[in-house]
């Protein structure tokens, strides 16, 4: 990072133990200065909020807004909080933040010394900054940095092959989700690279998707995306690029002005990138009147749940004992149905809650999938070998085999309604995505 002479300020130390060096980056009331902590001996950066004829107190409420994210996060590609104080001396009034100091240049130092960058390496650095992105978004309340541009994205070690270590910088303009709620939301970002609804001082996870995706066309075109033409505020690039036409699409996705048309996660965004044929599940608009209520999700799931799970029980049931004895085969069907239709109605009830509670609205289709389909077999095979183990003691000692019977009569028969009912989730899953795709879960009960 390059930095510019403070003047008398290098000769100033700050709370006994911090001694200025050069200026990194200044704007109305703050500066931001490379430091040495004579404690530690290591190159910090010093944040500085000035009490000057310039300040403003909502620069004071975004200034320690900072320092407390700051605090809480704990990222290898995110700088690290080290200290914060006030400064009351005869020179200087204000706030100090110390964080930890990465030396590496920032992607617009790399556009201002003519470099270029590929495709490939672009898709690098969209999914290194999508990782760190979902970091920030899945914390409790979601963070958003709100001002994703090259100059707050620094590369270090970056080869032929590689843009290297990526990191994520200056989180003067954070907010959280929880902040905005009943509050006047001052906008803040960068132009050209802050989407429509936050000139509205609205900030949501895709937001920030948008500024990672016009910072990439800055990348690519080496023009400021303010400079580049526009059609409905859509940002018209193509003309000034030879990418392919997926990787097109997914920039025009990431940066499209209506947030109904834009990912509305990191994660689904990530997805499109490493399968761009995956763009279409979600690009659609939200059909606007159209609601999928809380009855008709429970209704679903139960129904998926107990149908196909007690169908693929009392067949699996059947198949299996007939093998090993057809005289037990209908007996063993019977009881599968029996079974399947009490494990369907328990587990449509279990996978209508953990949907309801979170996974309303789906934002991961990858995750919610794994996660049901995964409880569903666990706790369905679980159960059905308590009830296994019940029905059929005397199988456990024939023939002194302990081991085996147990396998034969309990474990593998258990396995199977597991199984089966996690295929039921499975189709439970698919229409849920596919609902979600075209309406929105309401709170109606």
């Amino acid at each position: 990072m390059s930095g510019q002479n403070i003047g008398d300020l290098s000769k100033e130390i700050l709370a006994d133990r911090y001694q200025c060096d050069r200026r990194l980056g200044k704007q109305a009331g703050r500066q931001t200065l490379l430091a040495r902590d004579l404690k530690t001996q290591q190159q910090v950066v010093v944040k500085l909020l000035s009490f000057s004829s310039d300040f403003n107190w909502e620069d004071l409420k975004l200034f320690e807004r900072e320092v407390e994210t700051l605090k809480s996060l704990s990222h290898v590609a995110i700088p690290r909080y080290l200290d914060s104080f006030e400064i009351d001396t005869p020179n200087r009034k204000g706030f100090a933040l110390v964080q930890t100091y990465i030396e590496a240049k920032s992607l617009q130092e790399y556009l201002s010394d003519g470099r270029t960058f590929s495709e490939r390496e672009v898709k690098q650095l969209a999914t290194a900054l999508l990782d760190i992105l979902a970091y920030l978004h899945q914390r409790q309340p979601p963070v958003i940095h709100r001002d994703i541009k090259p100059s707050n994205i620094l590369l270090k070690n970056r080869s032929g092959n590689s843009v290297g270590e990526v990191y994520l910088v200056d989180f003067g303009a954070v907010q959280t989700l929880a902040t905005q709620q009943g509050k006047t939301v001052t906008v803040v970002g960068t132009y050209g690279y802050m989407p429509p609804e936050q000139f509205g001082g609205r900030a949501v996870p895709a937001s920030d998707l948008y500024g990672l995706g016009a910072t990439l066309i800055a990348l690519i075109t080496k023009q400021h995306p303010a400079d580049l033409p526009q059609k409905d505020l859509q940002i018209e690039f193509e003309q000034f690029t030879q990418l392919s036409p997926a990787f097109t699409d997914w920039l025009k996705w990431m940066t499209h002005p209506s947030l109904d048309r834009r990912p509305t996660s990191v994660q689904i965004a990530k997805e499109v990138l490493e399968k761009p044929q995956e763009i279409h599940k979600y690009s659609l608009p939200l059909k606007p009147g159209k609601t999928v209520d809380t009855f008709s999700l429970f209704e679903n799931a139960i129904w998926y749940s107990t149908a196909i799970g007690s169908l693929a029980v009392g067949i699996s049931g059947t198949l299996y004992t007939t093998f090993l004895g057809p005289g037990w085969g209908m007996i063993t069907g019977f009881q599968g149905v029996c079974l399947g239709l009490s494990l369907g109605l328990a587990n449509g009830i279990i996978v209508g809650i953990v949907t309801r509670l979170w996974f309303v609205p789906l934002t991961n289709p990858k995750l919610y999938r794994q996660v049901l389909t995964t409880m569903s077999i666990v706790l369905c095979t679980w159960i059905s070998m308590i009830f296994f183990h019940m029905v059929r003691p005397w199988a456990l000692n024939v023939g002194g085999v302990w081991h085996l019977a147990f396998i034969i009569v309990v474990l593998a028969p258990s396995l199977m309604a597991g199984l089966s009912m996690g295929a039921s989730t499975n189709s439970f899953t698919r229409w849920y995505l596919s609902k979600s795709q075209q309406t929105v879960i309401s709170n109606r009960e």
